[in-house]
């Protein structure tokens, strides 16, 4: 260098607030579970259908037969009866979870070698279910009861209608199920894809996973986590929907309840079409979200 050149600045990279980074995450959160919960709606109302049936007498001898008798007596529209409560509220709720989970990972991972501990992706994945019961529980309990007012008899009602007949306290009805459900899911799903991502990275050294890695990851993570939990859908599930003449008290009445009167084979009702739906689900959703990341962060 010549003593009259003029030594040139040092770049400097302006790092975006945590502020916008969050607002960011919460959009790319809310498209990707519009994305997912479309792509799966259909295996959702099966499942739905399937844990609310009660007693010895099965009306649905299994997925395939649920989804034939669900379009021959209501047509393929049936099978997205309560979509857009879905819509409405995964949005939030994936935007939510998602969030949370990526902003606690960040915080507990160590910078020096970019690992985090195993208790800090189990409390990360657990706060993250925690955060999304305000918008999942309101929107679960509507789409429930769209997804089998069917088999009540009654005329077909709107999502605006069942909202108004609930009330607010109403469209909170089953919280504690859903965080019996939802909590220990995001604290098995979260850590599982985040260590089945960690395996595949070291594998490859670095190098960015594909699509498909992605999508393996976190429905392999999906499907085990949903297995897991289906019991407190099928609890969630059976407290949400509208009750015969004697109404479920809570929780371990429920539980205790379904024990006695249908085995417990019945808490694993939809088990199938719940670990069907989980599994794409996650995996697209989960996909579509780190792609976005990539892309705009």
């Amino acid at each position: 260098m010549s003593n009259n050149q003029t030594p040139t600045a040092p770049v400097v990279v302006k790092q975006p607030s945590i502020g916008k980074t969050i607002l960011k995450n919460l959009v790319m959160g809310g498209i990707a579970g519009i994305i997912g919960a479309c792509s799966t709606f259909p295996l959702d109302m099966v499942k739905t259908r399937m844990q609310n049936q009660r007693g010895a007498v099965r009306q649905y001898n299994g997925v395939l037969d649920c989804f034939r008798k669900i379009i021959a007596a209501e047509g393929v529209r049936g099978l997205y009866r309560g979509l857009p409560a879905q819509l409405v509220g995964i949005t939030p709720e994936k935007a939510i979870k998602l969030t949370i989970n990526d902003y606690i990972r960040y915080a507990s991972t160590d910078k020096k070698t970019g690992k985090i501990k195993l208790q800090y992706e189990v409390l990360a994945g657990m706060a993250a279910g925690l955060s999304q019961v305000v918008a999942t529980n309101p929107y679960e309990i509507v789409k429930v009861r769209l997804q089998t007012q069917a088999l009540e008899g009654a005329g077909r009602k709107s999502g605006i209608t069942v909202v108004r007949e609930l009330g607010f306290r109403g469209l909170f009805k089953g919280s504690a199920a859903t965080l019996l459900r939802d909590v220990p899911f995001s604290a098995l799903y979260f850590s599982l894809y985040g260590n089945l991502k960690a395996i595949q990275l070291e594998k490859q050294q670095g190098k960015p996973l594909s699509v498909l890695q992605l999508f393996v990851a976190s429905s392999a993570a999906g499907m085990f986590a949903g297995g897991l939990v289906t019991p407190a859908d099928v609890i969630k599930t059976r407290i949400q929907v509208k009750q015969g003449a004697v109404p479920y008290k809570g929780i371990a009445d429920c539980f205790n309840r379904i024990l006695k009167e249908e085995g417990p084979r019945a808490l694993y009702k939809g088990a199938v079409p719940r670990m069907m739906i989980i599994s794409p689900l996650f995996g697209i959703t989960l996909v579509v979200y780190e792609k976005l990341q990539r892309y705009f962060l």
